[in-house]
C-alpha cells in the first residue's frame, strides 16, 4: 500500500470517527493510540469492532474477514460484533455486518420499540 493510500485510510478513519461523534458517540481512531495489529480502526462505538475502508474499489469479503479475525482475537466475553464501515468518494457511508449479528441488533431494537 502506497503512502497516499495510507493517508487516505487515516483521513477516512478520522472522517468516520467525526461522523459517529455527530451521532453522540465518543469515537476516535484506534490505531494511532495502540499501534498494534488487530486493533479496531475506529473505537468508541460500544459492541462494534470497526474496520474502516475509504476506497473506490473494495473487496468486501476480504474486509469482513479482517474484521472478523481482529474481533475474534479479543476475549470472548464481551466480544464486539465485527462490522465494515465503508464509502467511496462522493458517496455515503455504508455498514456491512454478518446477518446473524445484524438480526441480533434488529431484534434488540425491535423489542425496545415495542415497549415504547
Amino acid at each position: 500500500m502506497g503512502k497516499s493510500q495510507r493517508e487516505k485510510g487515516k483521513r477516512g478513519e478520522r472522517e468516520l470517527a467525526s461522523h459517529l461523534r455527530d451521532y453522540g458517540y465518543n469515537c476516535r481512531r484506534g490505531q494511532q493510540y495502540c499501534g498494534r495489529s488487530g486493533a479496531a480502526d475506529v473505537v468508541g462505538l460500544p459492541g462494534i469492532h470497526i474496520e474502516c475502508k475509504r476506497v473506490e474499489r473494495l473487496n468486501l469479503h476480504d474486509a469482513m474477514d479482517q474484521a472478523m479475525r481482529d474481533a475474534n482475537a479479543l476475549p470472548e466475553e464481551g466480544r464486539p460484533f465485527p462490522a465494515v464501515f465503508h464509502r467511496r468518494d462522493h458517496e455515503e457511508w455504508l455498514v456491512t455486518m454478518r446477518m446473524e449479528e445484524w438480526i441480533y441488533l434488529y431484534r434488540e431494537w425491535e423489542s425496545g420499540r415495542e415497549l415504547g
